[in-house]
């Protein structure tokens, strides 16, 4: 409940163009933890901001598992070498 950080895990690495996740493994160590809510963060190496259909698509898989368990998701963050986008800020999520 105090809103810190209890630890950054990676789910998985993906290829060159996609990258695999589930929210049963997505969610598996916030449920361990106990956490009341999660982050989600993954990179684009093209360097584009913008979210993908697919990650629009997790991301809201992702809200209704997390809601369906209790642990609030805060945000879905997209990073490149460009810089970063808050799915939050931008009211996708």
């Amino acid at each position: 409940g105090a809103g810190e950080v209890i630890r950054a895990r990676t789910l998985t690495v993906g290829l060159l163009n996609a990258s695999q996740v589930h929210p049963r493994e997505a969610f598996a160590d916030a449920i361990t933890d106990r956490a009341a809510a999660v982050v989600f963060v993954h990179n684009h190496p093209s360097g584009s901001l913008e979210p993908s259909a697919p990650d629009l698509a997790i991301t809201r898989q992702l809200e209704e598992a997390g809601e369906l368990l209790g642990i609030q998701v805060l945000d879905h963050l997209i990073i490149s070498k460009k810089g970063h986008r808050s799915l939050k800020q931008a009211r996708i999520l």
